[in-house]
Formats: C-alpha cells, structure tokens, sequence
C-alpha cells in the first residue's frame, strides 16, 4: 500500500529535516527540549483537564506523571548538551601497532534519522506524544512522527500544538515533530522508506504486528517494541517468616497502583509453601480495595477475560474476587508450582489490570529451574532478609538471565526516569532486550556508530575535530 498524500509529506519533512537536526549544536537541541517542556508546564490545567476526561485516572496521578514528562525533557536536554552519548574514541595512526600499522581512526554514534513514536495507552503523558520515545530521538538528533494512540486524542492534539509552538520559538528546523492519528496511517508511515526506527509501547499482539512491518520493508528498521511482563517476584520463606505484614501491604498497593495498569504490575508472586500468614494477609488487605476507574471499556473487558482465562487454569484457585464478577475490582489467583508448569506459558501471561497470581513452591532450587524457563520480563524482585544474600547468587543471576531489573526487597512500580534505569529485557517483553525506553541510555536507540579513516578536519563532523567545538567528550589513544 502506498502512502497516503498526507504521510508522505510528514515524512519527506522529516527526512529533510534529520540532516540539519543532527548536526546542530548540542545546545540548540537542548534548548528545544526545555523549550517543550516549558510550554507543558505552563499549560498544566488544560493538559490535565484534558487527559483526566478521555483517560479517568485522576489529576493527582496525571499531574505526577506530567511532572515526570517535563523533567524527562530536562534531563535529555542535558544529557544532549554534555555530548557522552556521541561516544567518540580517536585512534591516532600508529606504524608501531602490533597488527600492523594502525590508520588515524575517528569514531562517533551520528543519529538514525526520522522515527515513528507509537504513543502507549496508560501513560498519556511520560509515553505519550511528549514521553521519553520522543525527547530522546530529538536529543540523539532524530526528527520524529507519533502516531497518537486512540485513547487520547485531543490531549494529543493540544500536546502537540503547543510542541509546534515551543520548536519554532526555539529554532528547530521544520519537520523536526509531525502528529499522525489513526491505525492505517501509523501502517503507512512505518513502511515509508524515510523512516529509520520506530518505538512502540502496549500489547504483544499489536507490537508483534508492527515489528514484522518493521523487519518485512525493502529496508528493514530497528524496531523498539515494549510489550509487556508479569514481572514475577520472589519471597523467602525467612522474609515471610520476618515481615509477612510488610510485604504483604507492599505488594497490595504495588499490584494495585493505578488500577493496575502498570507495565511493571507484579503479576505472578512466588511464596514457600509455609508463608507464615503472607497469602492471607495479602487476600486480607485485597478484599479492602474497592475497583477504580481504568482507562476504558476496552481494557476492562480485557482485564475481565484475562482473569476469567487463567481462573479456569487446572489447579488454579480463585482466594478473591468482587461479588459482582462484572467490575474491574482487584483479584487474587493461586496454585503451586507444579500445576504453574503443567499450564504451561499461558499461566504466564499477562493480565492488564489488578490481578496477581500466587504460585507456591517447596524449594528453592526447584523454583530457580522453573524461572530459568520463563519468558522474557522487564522486572523480576526478590524479597529475603540481607543474611540470605549469599544463598541466593544463583537465584540472581536466573533472574538476571530473564529480566531488564532486578530488584531487592522493593516493588517494581515506579520507574525512576534517571541515567542508570533500565526499562528492558528479554522477548517478549521487549522486542529489542539490548535498549531501554527509559532513563538516558534510551538516547542509544537512535544513533548509529561511523568511523572516520584519514579523514582530513575539514570532513569531519564536529564531534571529532581536534579543536572538539561543542566540548563533547573525547577518548584519544595515541598508541
């Protein structure tokens, strides 16, 4: 299918633009960022306004998470004016090296080019038409097109008229940002040749979709597909024994926070077969929370059919659930560990909304060697008392081995948007396990190493001039 006129202008726009955004100075990126999130900033209300009517998840939470967006914009904003993400290594020619003489070598990541942003459904703002898919193509210097996700129209509309607004203020080259609404267009735009990546969060079924688009052009792109987890974690029988209470509040308010519409939702919970009260507390604490909204009717079917499949699950026991089977009330499953395996990757998978699912184990060697054949997820915690450490290397590193984020007696909602956080992992969790959607190194989807061989100053592109204009970070290896 050919593009549609309109695509196919956004994209030419794009394509026209990369080549400017990308050797701009690193300031002038940066302050288009601020520029952006200063634009958001000041349209707080209405921004709010708007995303609490088309998404019901409340102002509290949709101010928190427009906090999140604009600081989000900040940090990349640094991170593209301080210039580590360029990477740039200098080897000076040497006739003495080992291999033979060594060439004068100068390399640097240059940006990809246009991307194609999926906007996600769940967070409107950090994943949104401004999230961090967006702020870090445009620090890596990538031109960028989101395709609005249905959920939120208008508010995308609005977001995006004031990014138009804040880019001319700052100077940004035409092209740099474009809006596109609606399934086919987003289709249509993933297989325009200008396009260079795409980044997409939401379902399995639909990401999968868009990634065999992606890798089947006459020129495949990378495509950065987020598509979801149960995010198992695992509870010690010492730490059930210590603070069975603690953690049981704990994964209550984590299982349900948001109405559980968390990518990072701890699903599955593993707990020794003597938990010393845990379940029931934890069923205790569940039956007091009463159903909140969630972000359509969509997702709560969604919600109710996935609950309704893994109850039916052989050996699987339902310890909470609302009178009315028709709301999107939290819901507490159980069974152990060898019925787990018999069902097989099903019981596995991911329930959009307030559910967790118990599974109880004897040992923990055996549950060890059943993790170890999980599926890929983007967390996986461990709760154990600090002088179980030692035991469970092993343990770590299973878990390691199947997930983005290990975590230590915490709970895996809230992702800190800061330089070390990796929001990732294995298939099918994420279509691409070696980038993350959060935090700095999400700037690393968007750029490509080149190398530079004799080349004289007047050729190279700032970064690796010796006279390093933009200040950027450079390793020189004279030998």
């Amino acid at each position: 299918m050919n593009p549609t006129p309109t695509d196919r202008v956004l994209a030419a726009a794009a394509a026209e633009a990369a080549p400017s955004w990308a050797a701009s100075p690193p300031d002038l990126r940066a302050h288009a960022l601020t520029t952006v999130a200063k634009a958001l900033e000041e349209e707080r209300e209405a921004l709010v306004a708007a995303a609490d009517a088309e998404t019901r998840l409340g102002p509290a939470r949709l101010n928190g998470e427009l906090t999140r967006t604009t600081f989000q914009l900040g940090l990349f904003a640094a991170e593209a004016r301080a210039g580590e993400h360029y990477d740039v290594r200098i080897d000076r020619a040497d006739p003495a090296w080992p291999t033979g003489p060594r060439p004068e070598l100068r390399r640097y990541r240059t940006a990809l080019g246009p991307v194609l942003v999926f906007a996600a459904s769940n967070f409107p703002f950090a994943f949104s038409v401004a999230g961090g898919d967006t702020a870090s193509a445009w620090a890596a210097g990538c031109p960028v097109i989101v395709k609005a996700h249905p959920g939120h129209p208008e508010l995308s509309r609005l977001t995006a008229e004031l990014i138009d607004h804040a880019l001319a203020r700052a100077g940004a080259p035409e092209g740099v940002f474009a809006l596109i609404e609606g399934e086919e267009q987003g289709i249509e735009a993933l297989r325009h040749p200008a396009l260079r990546a795409a980044a997409f969060t939401g379902s399995q079924r639909g990401g999968l979709t868009l990634a065999r688009i992606a890798a089947e052009r006459p020129e495949p792109i990378p495509f950065y597909g987020e598509l979801g987890s149960v995010n198992p974690v695992v509870v010690t029988e010492e730490a059930a024994r210590v603070r069975a209470a603690e953690l049981a509040s704990g994964y209550v308010g984590s299982l349900t926070l948001g109405a559980g519409q968390f990518c990072t939702n701890p699903g599955l919970l593993f707990v020794p077969a003597e938990d010393h009260g845990l379940v029931d507390a934890i069923a205790s604490a569940l039956r007091g929370v009463e159903a909140a909204p969630m972000l359509g009717d969509r997702f709560v079917q969604g919600y109710l059919d996935g609950a309704r499949r893994l109850a039916a699950l052989p050996g699987v026991r339902t310890l909470v659930r609302p009178a009315d089977d028709e709301t999107p009330a939290p819901r507490l499953l159980a069974t152990d560990l060898k019925s787990f395996v018999a069902a097989g990757e099903e019981a596995a998978e991911e329930c959009f909304g307030p559910l967790g699912l118990v599974v109880t184990y004897r040992q923990l060697g055996e549950l060890a060697e059943v993790l170890s054949r999980m599926p890929g997820q983007l967390t996986a915690s461990v709760h154990a008392e600090p002088a179980e450490a030692t035991q469970l290397t092993s343990l770590a590193g299973v878990l390691a081995d199947r997930s983005g984020r290990v975590l230590w007696n915490q709970w895996p909602t809230g992702v800190s948007v800061t330089h070390a956080m990796q929001h990732g992992g294995p298939f099918p969790a994420t279509t691409a396990p070696a980038g993350t959607s959060v935090g700095t190194a999400a700037l690393e989807r968007f750029t490509r190493p080149v190398a530079y061989q004799g080349a004289p100053e007047e050729l190279l592109p700032e970064p690796l001039r010796d006279d390093n204009p933009w200040g950027v970070p450079q390793r020189v290896r004279a030998s």
